[in-house]
């Protein structure tokens, strides 16, 4: 049932824009590895073998942290409606923190985010479709609010405190180079 190729091919890049959600996959050469669920509209097909997608300020920093030690990403998409279908697109990836030199470049075309923190780009080298007759039908309603509300009311200073007490590190205790940023 799987099949693979060495892009995104056009219906694949249809599918990314019809889904709501997309999971990031990242490990370093040792410790957890991190699965985490995107969303909010933050990512952008540049061409078949090139994705890029906003971070926005959360709990936890892994895929940062990850990329510093190894480049290795997987992004996946899983068809919740009509479609059964499973999406993976595997690559080496690399992080802009905000602020950081090439920042307003990388920015242009994607949402202007309270909290935005990373801009990462993967260039992919594999992509794999598989059935996905497992995943559940399940119904889009709307985004949540409630991260770009809280970055709105921590302000630019807030959110950086944020980032100094929450995101410098991993769980791991590895640096995710967001120190030098600066909302």
């Amino acid at each position: 049932m799987a099949k693979q190729f060495d892009s995104l091919q056009d219906d694949q890049i249809r599918f990314i824009a019809e889904q709501h959600i997309f999971f990031t996959g990242s490990a370093g050469p040792e410790g957890r590895v991190n699965i985490s669920p995107k969303g909010m509209d933050t990512l952008q097909v540049l061409s078949p073998s090139h994705i890029r997608w906003l971070s926005v300020t959360g709990s936890g920093n892994e895929t940062a942290a990850h990329l510093l030690e190894n480049p290795r990403l997987t992004l996946m998409w899983c068809s919740f409606t009509t479609r059964p279908l499973i999406l993976r697109s595997f690559g080496t990836a690399s992080v802009t923190h905000f602020g950081a030199p090439g920042w307003t470049e990388r920015a242009a075309g994607l949402p202007a985010l309270p909290g935005a923190r990373q801009i990462f780009d993967l260039e992919i080298d594999l992509v794999q479709t598989s059935c996905g007759y497992a995943v559940p039908f399940m119904e889009y309603r709307e985004e949540r609010p409630t991260l770009n509300t809280w970055a709105e009311n921590k302000g630019p200073a807030g959110v950086a405190a944020y980032w100094t007490e929450k995101n410098t590190t991993s769980i791991d205790g590895k640096p995710t180079g967001i120190a030098a940023a600066k909302p």
